[in-house]
């Protein structure tokens, strides 16, 4: 499917309707309101929940983008809501767990493509562990599976998201 960024769905001024001359311009601006729009990143979270045996808790997507693949814990930053409300929440919600603490790992930018659109992502991963004698439920819908791993080549090949290869790697290379 050819994806396109958000900006070039703006066909009209979402405030007055008024034709957009300009189609893909960034920032967007409606000559007949004053709105202006600059599509900057939305924040995502990813957490890399690490075990007492240095495994790594990866988690296999059930829907798209990227079903079948691999990924981590994790999703959007909700209005309202910190960063690390965010990954507290988007782990709880898809595996039930709790964590004990977590501490940012690094920042990366993404590209969320969807329906034919894609909208620029700031992603932030967390190193984490979870609360001791918790068990492991995935959200129905959201992941077919979880394992706790060392990661190899094999999984970091198949990953959903670039991104998430990237905080992979950049982990493993912090164990060394």
């Amino acid at each position: 499917m050819n994806e396109n960024p958000i900006e070039t769905a703006y066909l009209h001024c979402p405030r007055c309707a008024t034709p957009n001359d300009d189609p893909g311009s960034i920032p967007f601006r409606c000559g007949s309101c004053g709105l202006t729009l600059f599509f900057g990143p939305v924040a995502a979270v990813g957490a890399l929940i690490v075990d007492e045996q240095q495994r790594l808790l990866m988690v296999r997507r059930a829907k798209n983008p990227g079903k079948g693949l691999w990924g981590l814990p994790g999703g959007f930053v909700d209005r309202g809501e910190s960063v690390e409300q965010a990954l507290r929440r988007e782990v709880l919600e898809e595996t039930s767990l709790e964590l004990a603490d977590s501490e940012l790992l690094l920042t990366h930018p993404n590209r969320y493509a969807y329906g034919g659109i894609w909208v620029p992502v700031i992603d932030l991963f967390y190193r984490c562990r979870a609360k001791p004698h918790q068990t492991l439920h995935l959200a129905d819908g959201e992941l077919q599976a979880a394992h706790w791993l060392h990661p190899t080549a094999e999984q970091l090949d198949h990953m959903a998201f670039p991104s998430n290869r990237l905080a992979i790697e950049t982990w493993l290379d912090s164990q060394r």
